[in-house]
C-alpha cells in the first residue's frame, strides 16, 4: 500500500509540475493580436494599426505585442539573449516577416514616431535592425 501511495504522490506531484509551469511548448509563430484592444508591450498604446505591428515570444513563452516597429526593436535591444522568434508586420497585407529578414523603411509617420515600416531585407536602401536608432 505504501509503495502505491509514493507513485500515486509523485504522479500527481509531476502533474502539478506541468501545470505550474505552463505545459505548453513555446509557440513558434505569430499569435492573434487584438487589435484596439491589446497595449503595446513597451509604451502601453492600444495596437490599432496591423502596418506597424510587431510581435516578440520570449524564452520564457511570453507574448509580446507591439504596436510600432521603434517599440519592438528598443525591446529586442534591451532583452537580448531572451528572445525565442521575432516578427514584424510587413506594412500593408497580412504578411509577417521573421526578424532576421526585415529592414525598414521610412514613412510619414508611424504610431509611436518611429517613423518605419517593416519590408523584406532584400528592399534596396532599407534599414537592417542594427541600424535602426
Amino acid at each position: 500500500m505504501k509503495k502505491k501511495a509514493i507513485v500515486a504522490l509523485l504522479l500527481l506531484g509531476g502533474a502539478l509540475a506541468f501545470v505550474v509551469h505552463g505545459g505548453t511548448e513555446v509557440p513558434d509563430a505569430v499569435q492573434p493580436i487584438a487589435w484596439n484592444k491589446e497595449a503595446c508591450a513597451h509604451c502601453h498604446m492600444l495596437i490599432g494599426d496591423p502596418a506597424y505591428a510587431a510581435q516578440v515570444i520570449t524564452t520564457d513563452g511570453d507574448v509580446l505585442s507591439f504596436d510600432d516597429p521603434g517599440c519592438a526593436v528598443r525591446y529586442l535591444r534591451e532583452h537580448k539573449g531572451h528572445i525565442h522568434r521575432a516578427w514584424f508586420h510587413a506594412g500593408h497585407g497580412d504578411r509577417w516577416l521573421a526578424a532576421d529578414d526585415v529592414a525598414f523603411v521610412p514613412v510619414a509617420a508611424s504610431p509611436m514616431g518611429s517613423n518605419l515600416i517593416a519590408v523584406a531585407r532584400t528592399t534596396p536602401g532599407a534599414l537592417g535592425v542594427e541600424d535602426v536608432p
